[in-house]
Formats: structure tokens, C-alpha cells, sequence
């Protein structure tokens, strides 16, 4: 109950910086080319975020002093935002709300695979997470209080979840820093150093997992503007609810999915997925292809995000999980996002949504043909730690 509760807190915040980043950076008054530079920025800062957060987790042993900061981070960005327009200065408000948000997940990822052990039902509890982001988003959508059609009012919810959020800080599972070299230390009582984990399998997983997200790049971070400016469907949390509906009952059963075909074989399935996705958004530029592709965040997410968690879990000794984990979200999804924000601002500006959208298939195609080319080694039996 404690994971379920976290994540619930954890993920209402998330429904704030998906889907309105773009439409904040918009509304600040930049155009396209300078749009895409700061959601590259964001991904880029988002790297080093998780990182730092991995680190100092796996050396002192506990995750709510960094689940702590991360909020803090986040908090700290909102004036900035709010009361400049400098663009250095919103700059650095992205990069503190990049970190803040983006070391969260890792965390409570981290102490959640490390609660259950690398086999346990992530979905189980991770479901909870979507759960509260489809309620944060349909909130935001019907709520006539305080509608989010400019800088402040979403500024007003960020700080709002964020508040939230803090308040179930003290729930987190917490381990013993005494115990946290406890995996990595023989009968004898002496002391080992951290056991390696960056092998051949380890790399090609996580470059499978780098060429999906760079293809999800321009779906995470235009589809907002481009439901609102393409196609003037003013639905943005109402669409992003539904993604994240359609994604739990997929999560909540992910695990004997796993168990039965792999990981590996799953982010494959999800890169095709991703691949679909797009040239969707292509073929069919209107109100029903936006429908159809959001359904399929299914799988582009709801299936390839606990596949990448297992993944992890079996291939990352627990003494060093959260340094594992800020690679998955940092370099496996951060540094690939923020490629991909850059190159998407540039092909938007010169070439349009539709075009933005047929020009990343490419990477979702070399995702699969990656992992059909490596699936003998991908596919043999992995660790358990």
C-alpha cells in the first residue's frame, strides 16, 4: 500500500509537465525553433538529474532525502517562471524543474524494484501512478475554477501537485542504510566493491530502449501543440488522460506478460508500437487518428515501461539499482528525448506536424531491427539478483 500511495502522491505532478511544458514555453511568448530548444534543454538537464539523485541514493542507503530535493527543485522553478521572461532565466527555471521532475520517477522506481525484488508485480503498484495522472488530467480539463489556459494557472497546479505530493513524502519504503552493500557482501562479513553490471546485453537493452524514445520524442513533446494548433482541439488533458487510461489495465497485468515472452522482446513489440503510432499521426491528421494514436500508448508506454523496469531489476545488482535506473530514465529516455525535441523543433518549424511525425519512424524501425539482430543474446537468461 505504501508503493501505491507514493505513487499515486508522485505522478499528479507529471500531469502538469507532459502534456503543458510545450504550451508554458508557448505562452511565454517563444517560437517554435527556441520551443524546441528548451524542451531539449529540459530532456538534457533531465539527465544529469536522475544521475546525481542514483548516486547519492546508492551511497547513503535512503530515498526520501532525495525525493525531498527533487520537490524542492521543482517548487524553486515556479517563480522563476513566473516573473521573467529573460530567456536565460527560463532556462534555468527548465533545467530546476527538469531535475526536480525527472529524478522522482527513478526514485520511487528504485525503491519500489527494490521492496518487491526484480520479479515482483512492478505493475501491481505502478498502476496507481496512471491512476492518479488520469484524475489530475480530467481534473484539469473539467474543473471551471481555475482553467489552464496560461502561464499562471499552470504554474498555480504544478505547485499544487507538488505540494501534494510532499505531504505523502514519509510513506516512502525506506531501507536500512546499514544494510544497502548487504547483496554485495560475502558470508565472511568483509566488504565487496559494488558488483559491475554495464555489459554487452546491458548496452544493447539500453540502446533498444534509446532508439524507442527517440521516436516517441515528438509525440511526448508537440502532440499538445499539435492538438491544439493543427488540429484546434483545445483537449490536451482530456487526450492525455485517455493515453494514460488506456495504459493501466496493460501495466497492471505486464508482469505474467514478461515472464512469458521477456523484456527484451517486449520493447521490440513497443518500438513496432511506437512505429504504428506515428504513422498514424501521419496518415490520418485529424481528431480520429489523434484517438487511435493515443490508444495506442498502450503499448508504447503502459507495456514498454515495465519492460524496461524488469529489464533493469535482472540485469542491475540492488547495491547499484538507482544508478541502473537514472541510466534507463536518463540516458535511455533522457538524452534521446532531448535529440530528438531539438531535431523535432527544427522539422516542425521548416516542415510541419505531419512531416515532424514521418520523420522519426525511422528510429522506432531501428529499435526492432536492433533487437531482431541481438535477440540470441538479449534473449538468454538473465540475472536474478
Amino acid at each position: 500500500m505504501p508503493l501505491a500511495l507514493t505513487y499515486f502522491a508522485v505522478y499528479p505532478i507529471l500531469a502538469l509537465t507532459s502534456p503543458y511544458l510545450s504550451i508554458l514555453i508557448r505562452d511565454l511568448g517563444f517560437r517554435p525553433e527556441a520551443l524546441g530548444l528548451f524542451l531539449g534543454a529540459f530532456e538534457i538537464a533531465g539527465i544529469a538529474g536522475p544521475i546525481f539523485a542514483g548516486r547519492l541514493i546508492d551511497r547513503i542507503g535512503r530515498f526520501r532525502p532525495g525525493l525531498a530535493l527533487a520537490y524542492c527543485l521543482i517548487l524553486v522553478s515556479i517563480p522563476l517562471f513566473l516573473f521573467f521572461r529573460h530567456p536565460l532565466i527560463v532556462l534555468a527555471a527548465v533545467i530546476l524543474l527538469s531535475i526536480g521532475s525527472r529524478s522522482v520517477t527513478p526514485i520511487v522506481d528504485t525503491a519500489a524494484t527494490i521492496a518487491i525484488g526484480p520479479k515482483g508485480n512492478y505493475g501491481k503498484y505502478r498502476w496507481a501512478g496512471s491512476f492518479s495522472f488520469v484524475l489530475m488530467a480530467l481534473f484539469l480539463q473539467f474543473q471551471p475554477w481555475i482553467p489552464v489556459t496560461g502561464v499562471e494557472p499552470i504554474l498555480f497546479w504544478l505547485a499544487a501537485t507538488t505540494v501534494f505530493a510532499f505531504c505523502f513524502l514519509s510513506i516512502l519504503p525506506e531501507r536500512d542504510p546499514r544494510d544497502r552493500n548487504a547483496a554485495s557482501r560475502p558470508t565472511g562479513g568483509e566488504k565487496q566493491a559494488p558488483r559491475r553490471f554495464v555489459d554487452g546485453p546491458f548496452i544493447i537493452g539500453l540502446a533498444i530502449i534509446a532508439l524507442s524514445r527517440l521516436a516517441m520524442s515528438p509525440i511526448n513533446g508537440f502532440f499538445s501543440l499539435y492538438l491544439v494548433e493543427e488540429l484546434h482541439w483545445n483537449v490536451v488533458a482530456l487526450m492525455w488522460a485517455f493515453a494514460a487510461t488506456v495504459e493501466i489495465p496493460i501495466m497492471f497485468f505486464s508482469t505474467p506478460l514478461i515472464a512469458r515472452f521477456g523484456a527484451p522482446k517486449l520493447l521490440a513489440f513497443s518500438s513496432a508500437a511506437v512505429f504504428v503510432r506515428l504513422l498514424v499521426y501521419t496518415l490520418i491528421p485529424n481528431a480520429f487518428g489523434a484517438v487511435i494514436g493515443q490508444a495506442l500508448h498502450a503499448f508504447c508506454y503502459g507495456l514498454f515501461h515495465p519492460a524496461a523496469i524488469s529489464f533493469i531489476a535482472t540485469r542491475v545488482p540492488p547495491e547499484r539499482r538507482a544508478t541502473g535506473m537514472a541510466m534507463y530514465l536518463s540516458l535511455g529516455s533522457g538524452l534521446p528525448t532531448f535529440l530528438g525535441n531539438v531535431l523535432g523543433g527544427f522539422i516542425l518549424a521548416a516542415a510541419g506536424y505531419r512531416i515532424m511525425f514521418a520523420s522519426f519512424i525511422i528510429f522506432a524501425v531501428a529499435s526492432v531491427a536492433l533487437y531482431i539482430s541481438s535477440r540470441r543474446i538479449l534473449d538468454a537468461p538473465t540475472r536474478a539478483w
